[in-house]
C-alpha cells in the first residue's frame, strides 16, 4: 500500500507556496493579492502540521498552526477594511492606482 510521508507534505507545501507567490506577483487586483498571501500562510501551516506529525510526540506545530490561522483571519479582516476604504476613494481596487491616494 502507498504511504504518505513527510516529503509528500513538503512538496505540497512548496507547490502551494509557489502558487501563492505567483498569485501575489501577477495579480493587480487587491483581492487576488490577498488570496496569494493566504496561500502562503496555508503553506506554512502545512509545514507546521507535517513536522509536528512526524516529530516524536510534539504537538507544538498544531498549536502554532492555530495561531497562524488566527493571524490570517485578523489580517484578512484588516485588509478588507483597507480595500473598502481604497474602493470608496478611487472606485477601484487596482493596486497600481494607489499612488493617487498620496494627494
Amino acid at each position: 500500500m502507498f504511504e504518505i510521508g513527510l516529503n509528500h507534505y513538503l512538496v505540497l507545501s512548496a507547490l502551494v507556496f509557489s502558487l501563492g507567490v505567483l498569485c501575489m506577483a501577477t495579480k493587480r487586483n487587491a483581492i487576488g493579492i490577498l488570496i496569494g498571501v493566504e496561500l502562503v500562510l496555508n503553506s506554512a501551516n502545512i509545514n507546521l502540521v507535517a513536522f509536528s506529525k512526524y516529530s516524536a510526540g510534539a504537538a507544538d506545530g498544531h498549536i502554532f498552526a492555530v495561531f497562524v490561522i488566527l493571524l490570517a483571519a485578523a489580517e484578512a479582516a484588516i485588509a478588507i477594511a483597507i480595500f473598502m476604504n481604497f474602493y470608496s476613494a478611487l472606485r477601484t481596487i487596482d493596486v497600481d492606482r494607489g499612488d493617487e491616494l498620496r494627494n
